[in-house]
């Protein structure tokens, strides 16, 4: 009889019904993905410019000089812009919106959700009050009246300098939170996810920054050519980081990100657009002192901006993949228990 039933197939080959469950789960995903949407991938890039920006801008208010003011203005602005659809973007995604503020009636140490909301709110006061300090500066407040003055009492500068660890911690943090949960590719890299995700938070920050300031023209060559020094080194500790990942998650776990349409926005998008040509467009002016053309450095930027939304796409996605992939789920299992033993 041509037809054998599976069990019979398995006995002559030595495998049992608990052998094919272990590898794979008769196709059933072992854990379940997070119902996440497009919401969430354009919170975590709005929210990482939002608090690299701020980095930035601190940096450039604690320790530069008056060339600096245009690197200052730019980041506190941008900052508050990039901040403002964050919690609109998270109250989006709750299946009950109008609960969210259940989430701030108690802070939970443990709970990577509770301590980033806290961390959103508290990002966003600094956030907030720098932008107003800014806008009292650039006379939007008017000249001599009661906010204006007031504001402009405010000590910025140690406001810029406490600003700081908040701001870190929202440019981070939601890789964090991602290593938080089963999902394999994300767990499975819970080291790399934060400074993963805070690299890329930087890099996309520097590249708006400079975006503003080339299109206003409102900066010196110098200042440009130093924001794009930064830019660089963190891009190549990005992609230094991408290529630890790759080699950490193990072929099975990583796999999401290297098949399919997946596989190509990571090449094409993620290191081709988002991180190939712009290191290779902004070097030699960073390092070897070229003025590139303007057009040019705003192609750069555009690039990047676009390769770093990409980015947080291809995570979010590539997670769902790997939580959907019961052998994803068992190789993480396995490499837990050897790991376990060896210890």
């Amino acid at each position: 009889m041509a037809y054998e039933r599976r069990w019979e197939t398995r006995r002559r080959g030595g495998r049992s019904a608990g052998d094919e469950a272990r590898e794979s789960y008769y196709g059933v995903p072992v854990i379940h993905r997070a119902p996440w949407r497009w919401e969430i991938p354009t919170y975590f890039f709005l929210g990482g410019i939002a608090g690299a920006s701020y980095v930035i801008a601190g940096i450039a208010h604690v320790f530069g000089g008056d060339e600096e003011r245009p690197v200052v203005r730019a980041g506190r602005y941008l900052s508050l812009a990039a901040l403002i659809p964050s919690p609109i973007l998270l109250i989006l995604d709750l299946g009950r919106p109008e609960r969210f503020h259940h989430m701030l009636r108690v802070f939970k140490v443990r709970s990577p959700m509770s301590v980033g909301t806290w961390g959103l709110v508290v990002f966003g006061a600094f956030s907030t009050l720098s932008a107003l300090i800014q806008a009292a500066e650039d006379g939007l407040f008017g000249r001599g009246t009661l906010v204006a003055r007031l504001l402009l009492r405010l000590p910025s500068r140690a406001i810029a300098f406490l600003g700081q660890f908040p701001a870190f911690f929202v440019s981070g943090y939601t890789g964090v939170l991602l290593a938080a949960t089963a999902v394999p590719l994300w767990t499975r890299n819970y080291l790399l996810m934060g400074p993963l995700f805070l690299a890329s938070a930087l890099s996309n920050a520097l590249a708006a920054i400079t975006l503003i300031l080339t299109v206003a023209g409102r900066t010196s060559h110098r200042s440009l050519r130093r924001l794009e020094r930064f830019e660089t080194v963190v891009m190549g500790v990005e992609a230094l980081l991408l290529a630890a990942l790759r080699l950490n998650s193990g072929k099975t776990i990583a796999r999401p990100m290297h098949e399919g349409r997946l596989g190509r926005i990571y090449r094409v998008g993620v290191l081709g657009t988002g991180l190939g040509l712009p290191l290779l467009v902004q070097a030699p002016g960073a390092w070897l002192g070229r003025r590139l053309p303007r057009g040019v450095t705003v192609l750069a930027a555009l690039l990047t901006l676009i390769g770093g939304a990409l980015f947080r796409y291809l995570i979010v996605t590539a997670g769902h993949r790997s939580a959907d992939d019961p052998q994803a789920t068992f190789e993480l299992t396995r490499a837990r228990e050897n790991g376990s033993r060896r210890s």
